[in-house]
């Protein structure tokens, strides 16, 4: 194993930039080190999904895709290094069809809700979707592995699916977006 933090603070970062996995430093406020936040922020979001106890496959997965989430996170943080790869994007589509198969097909939008469990799958799914944007915007600038894209375009697919999964097993049910909705709020008590 690498070398190992034995004191949390150096001050190393206190003029405002920080250092990446090959000794570079670069700027606190650098695309790289927003993607590098916004997967960290991303991995917290699904340890608070997994807190809520979704059934077995679904947490098995998270904390899988936890591990993977740290691999990208340190992938990003070494220019030029590659961790995430088709096998991994393979995974998370194989998991994305077990959920999908029991659902039933989608007829209408989903808002984010549903229930504590579904509610914080919709966040780490925006959260994800954020992440990406950030590395396509990276990728226009540097080189970044096209797996590692692909692996954040099919985890949002995934926690799209888990969210409407954990709405359900919930009791809760999906909350449908309605496209009469101004014209219900002009009508008080419907």
């Amino acid at each position: 194993m690498g070398h190992r933090l034995s004191k949390i603070y150096t001050r190393t970062g206190d003029t405002g930039e920080t250092g990446l996995g090959d000794g570079s430093r670069v700027p606190k406020d650098s695309l790289r080190i927003d993607v590098i936040g916004d997967i960290d922020e991303l991995n917290s979001a699904v340890g608070t999904l997994i807190a809520h106890d979704p059934r077995a496959a679904v947490k098995q997965a998270l904390v899988e895709i936890q591990q993977g989430l740290f691999d990208l996170g340190g992938e990003i943080a070494i220019p030029s290094h590659s961790v995430i790869d088709a096998d991994d994007v393979a995974w998370l589509e194989q998991r994305l069809d077990e959920l999908n198969a029991d659902l039933p097909r989608l007829k209408e939008f989903i808002l984010p809700g549903g229930g504590p469990g579904a509610a914080a799958a919709h966040m780490a799914r925006a959260i994800c979707r954020r992440a990406e944007r950030h590395m396509v915007a990276l990728a226009r600038k540097e080189a970044v592995n096209p797996a590692a894209r692909a692996y954040l375009n099919r985890l949002s697919d995934y926690l799209f699916v888990a969210s409407r999964i954990l709405a359900r097993d919930e009791g809760s049910g999906e909350v449908l977006w309605r496209n009469d909705h101004k014209q219900r709020r002009e009508r008080p008590g419907d």
